[in-house]
């Protein structure tokens, strides 16, 4: 699927051959189709931010989306934009755990906070800010744009009811990437998915159950096939940002640069207000679509959250043994959370 972009921010688009000095092309990759926000965000905010700030600086630049899968899949983003496939793409952290590693310390501390921009904004400042969540991208070649991917609060939507955590033993259970340690101790199964494929496999009962966000879940229809919706307070969570190619980026003037990134802080805006507005609505939507969705009980939330593994002190030792600041990042991040008013419900790095 090719979208072009430029055609979203009103401007003519130059063949190959016509291009000046100062005009850019930029083919930008994306795993997921547009039906997403984040790929959305693009066409939508992105690329209109960064045209109109070019305006009169004698420089052009021309986009080329290339989204769902048709240059690289989920979690194959890092590699197109890094090897230079693509000039820039959604860098999804959380199918990318290896390379990406720190970017994923939201995704290993669940039961944090459930309010997405607060979340956002934070991994957005630190990976301005803080050189031990930079090192991931420049060792892989990308330079941080911005644009955070921040997930709404994440749900239990299953085909069966939910009243205790009884219920869960031997079933099925699919989850993203880290998000698969959530299951420890509750007697699930847990099944690796994402969201490009959960629609069918609950269908065929490939799984019973997957662990998934309300904004996504409603242009997924999953209401239709897990109609039982449990809103555990799991989490809202970081998984990805907007990169480009660092060859690439180091290329372009300063203008284009900085046009790029006040495209990106845009783009978060849009995506964070956009995202939590939808939110709030999605829950209304799948009960109206005959979805019945409750609220878990603070005991069992608290079952589930003292009955896990703690996996985000094993997954940051593991990387200290690596040579990367696993312990260091997991206590930033914590740290930074208790300050912005989270109460999480386990502190993860203090056991």
């Amino acid at each position: 699927m090719a979208l072009t972009l430029l055609a979203a921010a009103g401007t003519v688009l130059a063949g190959p051959n016509t291009l000046r000095a100062d005009d850019f092309s930029a083919t930008v990759v994306a795993g997921h189709p547009p039906v997403f926000r984040w790929v959305k965000m693009i066409p939508e905010v992105f690329v209109p931010t960064v045209q109109k700030e070019l305006e009169g600086s004698g420089h052009s630049v021309t986009f080329d989306l290339q989204a769902g899968g048709a240059i690289a899949k989920v979690g194959e983003e890092l590699e197109a934009v890094g090897e230079g496939l693509a000039e820039m793409g959604t860098v999804q952290a959380l199918f990318d755990p290896a390379k990406l590693a720190v970017q994923n310390v939201t995704y290993y501390t669940p039961f944090v906070s459930s309010e997405v921009n607060q979340i956002s904004n934070m991994m957005d400042r630190l990976h301005k800010e803080d050189p031990r969540l930079q090192q991931a991208y420049t060792d892989n070649n990308i330079v941080y744009l911005g644009a955070p991917i921040g997930i709404d609060d994440y749900l239990l939507m299953t085909n069966f009811p939910v009243n205790s955590l009884d219920d869960l033993k031997g079933r099925k259970i699919a989850a993203p990437g880290a998000a698969l340690n959530w299951l420890s101790g509750t007697g699930a199964v847990g099944v690796s998915g994402n969201l490009t494929t959960y629609y069918n496999e609950l269908k065929t009962g490939v799984y019973d159950g997957v662990i998934v966000f309300a904004s996504a879940a409603v242009p997924g229809k999953l209401y239709e096939v897990a109609p039982n919706v449990t809103r555990m307070g799991l989490g809202a969570q970081f998984a990805g940002v907007l990169g480009a190619n660092k060859d690439w980026y180091e290329s372009l003037p300063d203008e284009v640069r900085a046009a790029l990134h006040t495209g990106a802080d845009a783009a978060k805006d849009w995506y964070n207000n956009d995202l939590t507005s939808f939110a709030a609505k999605a829950l209304e939507i799948m009960a109206a679509n005959g979805a019945t969705v409750k609220e878990a009980p603070e005991e069992m939330r608290k079952a589930w959250a003292m009955g896990m593994d703690n996996a985000a002190k094993t997954w940051a030792a593991d990387l200290d043994g690596k040579g990367v600041k696993g312990t260091e990042v997991l206590s930033l991040y914590m740290e930074e959370m208790r300050k912005a008013g989270a109460t999480p419900l386990r502190d993860w790095d203090k056991e």
